[in-house]
């Protein structure tokens, strides 16, 4: 990676969660009772950023996004303060509200649903990004398809993101994307121009089904190879160095270059887990850590699911996560689930 820069600046969807856990998900029409009320981080790059903060990274952070000029967005600013995270091109506009997610997590099993307000993540676009004034080493962008603006056409690169990631790819700047799940056909048109310019694919496997059509999941349960001819199909689609696949039971990796590694998922207890709102970012840090230091990817994936099993802890996102040691601490604990689910 280029030495002359250094840390992580990560950009796209800045969300404050209102977080919900109820006794049941209910049927429409039908009453369900909210047991609990709490507030926090949401957003691929809000999440990513405080969850490297709270590991303890020790590198620079920055934040790159729109935020509303509203309270919600006052929040934001001042928890980036707290935890180090550079907002200098955190933009505020009076045209839209901070984006907010209403989280309703069922408290017996920690499933979660979603009631998004895109605000003003609707609008954040392309003069929002001064790539001049960006000193990271990664960037890290998320989650396309739910960027308005970005997810637009391209005349050049296919989409604006696409656009962005050449971009800052020829400035010399590594690329990371996510890609949020969404029940749709437009991952063939919004995702896989990216790809092209994207060093590191880190998404879950129903995200790269619907991105390569491979199936990734049999009888409810993962299926192992055709997650790797996922990961593969992502690679021939143009990413530069390793498609990362995260899902409940574990994490892959495949680089360019054929390497492969499998980390299962910690072994931990259900009546550890209150939430699982923010565990595939809380996976993403890690990865992104690892990759950011030089870590081996196999050490990068060890780190990720055991900050990802740290994030069940807290119904917020970023909450249950400690500092690397102590996360690592949880794979200690409680031991990995079986290599071969």
């Amino acid at each position: 990676m280029n030495a002359d820069r250094l840390g992580i600046a990560a950009a796209g969807n800045w969300v404050i969660d209102h977080v919900k856990v109820v006794d049941v998900y209910p049927q429409q029409d039908n009453l369900a009772n909210i047991l609990s009320v709490s507030h926090g981080n949401g957003g691929a790059p809000y999440n990513v950023l405080k969850d490297l903060a709270r590991l303890g990274s020790g590198f620079p952070l920055e934040g790159i996004g729109l935020l509303g000029a509203d309270p919600d967005g006052d929040s934001i600013i001042a928890d980036c303060g707290r935890c180090a995270i550079g907002t200098a091109q955190l933009a505020r506009t009076p045209d839209a509200p901070t984006s907010f997610t209403d989280v309703m997590t069922v408290r017996a099993t920690g499933r979660r649903t979603f009631f998004h307000h895109r605000g003003a993540n609707a609008l954040f676009d392309l003069p929002q990004i001064d790539p001049e004034r960006i000193r990271a080493r990664i960037f890290h962008l998320g989650y396309l398809l739910l960027l308005d603006r970005l997810d637009l056409p391209s005349a050049t690169h296919g989409t604006r993101a696409a656009e962005l990631l050449a971009t800052l790819s020829a400035r010399g700047i590594k690329t990371s994307i996510d890609v949020v799940s969404e029940d749709s056909g437009r991952f063939a048109t919004v995702v896989t121009p990216a790809l092209r310019h994207t060093d590191f694919c880190i998404l879950n496997e129903l995200e790269a089904e619907r991105t390569t059509g491979i199936p990734t999941r049999s009888e409810g349960r993962i299926d192992r190879a055709a997650v790797a001819t996922a990961a593969a199909r992502l690679l021939e689609h143009g990413v530069r160095a390793w498609v990362v696949v995260h899902f409940p039971e574990g994490g892959y990796a495949l680089s360019a270059d054929g390497t492969a590694h499998f980390q299962p998922s910690v072994n931990l207890p259900a009546d550890q887990i209150d939430g699982t709102a923010g565990a595939g970012d809380a996976f993403c840090a890690g990865v992104l850590h690892g990759l950011h230091e030089g870590a081996a990817m196999s050490d990068a994936l060890r780190l990720a699911v055991c900050t990802a099993a740290a994030s069940l802890r807290d119904v917020t996102c970023s909450e249950g996560i400690g500092s690397i040691h102590d996360v690592l601490q949880l794979g200690e604990t409680f031991g990995f689930q079986p290599g071969n689910p």
